[in-house]
Order: C-alpha cells, then structure tokens, then sequence
C-alpha cells in the first residue's frame, strides 16, 4: 500500500499545480534558508582535527603585572612571551611541541617574469608538521637539528611553490626571503584546515582565512629578526633593541603541546603548575594566577571561534522554517478540504481512518521530498552568494554530505509535521454526510 499511496501523492501534485507549487516554493525557501545558515554554523564549528584533538593543548601562563590585577581576572593576552616559549620548548613535556608566531618578509623569485613580492608565513619548530598532520607534495619538514642550529631552510605551500616553480619539484633549490638564501626542503600537499585552530589570534578573520605560504625554522626567524605578522601586548617596560624585546614579558607567540595519549593531560598540567612555582621563585609569573590547558574544542570556545551572530542567525533562520510552515499548512488544509467527497466514499467503501491518515500523510511526504530538491538547489545557490561575500565566507560556504543528507530530512520532515493537522482534520470527515450531500 505504500508504493500505491506514494504514486497517488505524486498524481495529486497535478491535481491543482498552482496550490502545490506554491507548498513546494513555501517549504524550499525555508528549508534553504535553515540548511544555509546551519552550514555555516556546521562548518565553523566542527572539529578541524577529530583525530587528535582531545591530544592538542594550548598552555595559557599568565606573565601580566599585579599593578590593577585582581584574583580571578583574566589574562591579558592568550599568547605566550619568547622566555616561557623557550622553556617550554627546551622542556621534555608532551611527545613534541611547537612555538608558532606569523612572518611577513619579501620573496624574490629566480624567474625574471616574476618580480618581488610579499609573502606571509609561520615560524614554526619541526614537530609543527606531525602535530597537525600536515601533508606534503614533495620533500618533507626540516628534522630537529635544523631547529637547534637555526637553519636556514623553509617549507612552501603548493600554491607559493606554483607560483615560483610552476609543477617543477623545487626541492634543493634556493629562494631569497627577505636577505637570506632558504633552501626548499618541502612543499605542502593542499591543506585547508577549517577552523584555522593552530593560529587563531593575530588577524581578523584568522580562523577561516587561507593556508599560509611558506614555514620556516622558528630559531632561523629570530635570528634574522623577522618582522611579526600578529598581535603583540606588551604591559611593562621593554628595553629597546630585539633582544631587550624577546627578554621581555611581551606576549606574542602561539604555543602547542602534543601528549601521546588523552589522558596524558593530568601529568601535562602538573608539569605546567611546577613551571609556574619555579618561575615565581626566580621572580617572574607575579600574579600566580591558575595555569590552564585547553584541547582543540575548549580552545575554540574559548576564543568564541563560533560568535554569538553566527547562533543567532541559525536560530532566525530556523524562525523563519517554522513560519514557513505555518503557511504550508494552511496551503495543506485548503488542499485537502476539497477532497472531503473523495474522502467519504473511501470511508464508505470500508477504508479506515487509520488508512485515510496514511494516504494523506504520505502525500505530503511527496511534497516535502519535491521541496528538498527545490530547497538543495536554494540552499547551493544561497551559500554561493554567501561565499562571495569574503575569504573567510567561503572557506565555510560549502556542503559535505552530512549537510545534504540533513536537508532531505528536515524538508520531508517539516512537510510531515506541517501535513499533521490537515491529515487529522481530513480524516474526520463523516461519510454519511458527505454522500448525502452529494
């Protein structure tokens, strides 16, 4: 009987075409406007690396100043300053651990077609590519003596390596960045991290916009005092000169801890907390304010990497599904209200209520499949649009399947709640009216 009943929905979509188009446009318009911004909001808000994220921590150490500082108030900046950083690093903490902070330097291509340009990038330690699990197109990162020594070699994106070698493998060659001669060690495979959770503060839109362009040595940079593409606080005194800055408590570099295992964290923090104590005692770290560990996702929240808009327009949208609705069903009882006859020689032929529930029902199941296809194309139309607005748009403007699959569901399943009332209503009606009026 299903198959009868969801043939006999797909005929009364002719039945009265400008009435069913108008539920179909109703319901796809509202189911697109939901599934575009739930999209959205999927996207920003999923795990950019579910395998290892729970194994991903950020250490915040507060270095402020105790003038204006009360118990419980909370750190001035979320990065890190170049002492703590080197501490750290020099430690045996976690499986490995990275130091990050952005570079911005000029890159003077070989190509005579080509003139200089400037580039952005990271300073990064060599456990920065398996931590993030970074692919590679050719060659790899450096090894850990290169960090120790500070050489002078750097990591393209495919895009930078495009750009200045065409599809050619760039491996061995030598690219000028800044002054300095670096030698091409590797290339990253395409790698698009949504959010862009290792480096999140230092520009706006910093956790959807693209990958960056090259990675050098992290001591490589500070030695040739690369300038910084980031946010910097200072609240003390700095000595002038770069090395009076990097002996300041100015905070400016992003950190990360890799543990083998997630309930590694325990041992993590007690080792962050013995840090703490021996740095009071060396007088530094004054406010002993508690030292914290986030994961991925507690990093993202914290840093409300999905805002409040960004809810607050997936809640509108959803308002606006269910005034859509409203109207479907309306447009619902309209159209069923007119098949009262055909309705009362069913009953009187011996058909039950129960059936007359079924047959109706199925029918707007029909409809809300329709309006699903309609509301796809919206949806891929509507998040075009959106993807147009920004770079950071568009690295979540896009449907995976699990969004696709959610706006079948939610339009067939708005359709049913919208076709409930009508359907209840067409089933009571009384045969022997029906056929005496007739």
């Amino acid at each position: 009987m299903f198959q009868y009943y969801f043939l006999l929905g797909l005929r009364s979509l002719r039945r009265n075409p400008a009435l069913t188009a108008l539920m179909v446009l109703t319901l796809a318009i509202g189911v697109a406007a939901s599934v575009s911004t739930l999209t959205i909001l999927h996207v920003m808000s999923g795990d950019p690396i579910p395998n290892k994220s729970n194994r991903l921590f950020v250490p915040q150490i507060d270095n402020g100043p105790l003038d204006g500082y009360k118990p419980g108030d909370e750190p001035n900046d979320n990065q890190m300053g170049y002492p703590d950083a080197m501490n750290l690093l020099a430690s045996k903490a976690g499986e490995r651990r990275t130091a990050i902070y952005g570079i911005g330097q000029s890159i003077e291509p070989e190509r005579k077609d080509l003139g200089a340009f400037m580039a952005q990038g990271l300073a990064v330690t060599s456990d920065f590519f398996n931590m993030f699990d970074v692919p590679f197109l050719h060659g790899s990162g450096w090894n850990p003596a290169d960090d120790k020594t500070g050489a002078d070699v750097v990591v393209l994106s495919r895009a930078m390596a495009a750009k200045l070698y065409g599809d050619a493998d760039p491996i061995g060659k030598r690219v000028t960045i800044g002054t300095i001669q670096y030698q091409i060690v590797g290339v990253l495979d395409k790698w698009t991290v949504v959010p862009r959770f290792h480096r999140l503060i230092g520009n706006e839109d910093a956790a959807f916009v693209d990958e960056d362009e090259m990675f050098v040595p992290f001591a490589s940079a500070i030695r040739h005092e690369f300038q910084r593409m980031g946010s910097t606080s200072c609240t003390g005194d700095v000595t002038p000169g770069f090395k009076g800055f990097l002996d300041s408590e100015c905070t400016w570099i992003q950190f990360w801890f890799e543990t083998r295992t997630a309930a590694d964290r325990a041992e993590l923090q007690s080792f962050l907390d013995s840090y703490a104590i021996e740095q009071r005692k060396l007088g530094r770290l004054k406010r002993a304010a508690p030292n914290v560990l986030y994961d991925v996702r507690e990093w993202l929240d914290h840093l409300k990497v999905v805002g409040n808009d960004s809810k607050l327009s997936a809640w509108l949208a959803f308002g606006f599904l269910v005034l859509c609705l409203v109207n479907t069903i309306g447009l619902l009882l309209a159209k069923f209200s007119v098949r009262a006859a055909e309705v009362g020689i069913r009953r009187a032929l011996g058909a039950s209520r129960r059936e007359i529930f079924t047959q109706f029902l199925i029918e707007t199941t029909v409809v809300g499949l329709v309006g699903g296809i309609l509301g796809l194309l919206l949806a891929f139309s509507a998040l075009a649009l959106i993807a147009m607005q920004s770079k950071a748009l568009t690295a979540v403007a896009h449907m995976d399947w699990i969004m696709l699959l959610t706006t079948f569901a939610m339009a067939v399943l708005s359709a049913v709640l919208a076709g409930l009332l009508p359907t209840w209503r067409a089933c009571q009606v009384t045969p022997a009216l029906q056929l005496k009026s007739q």
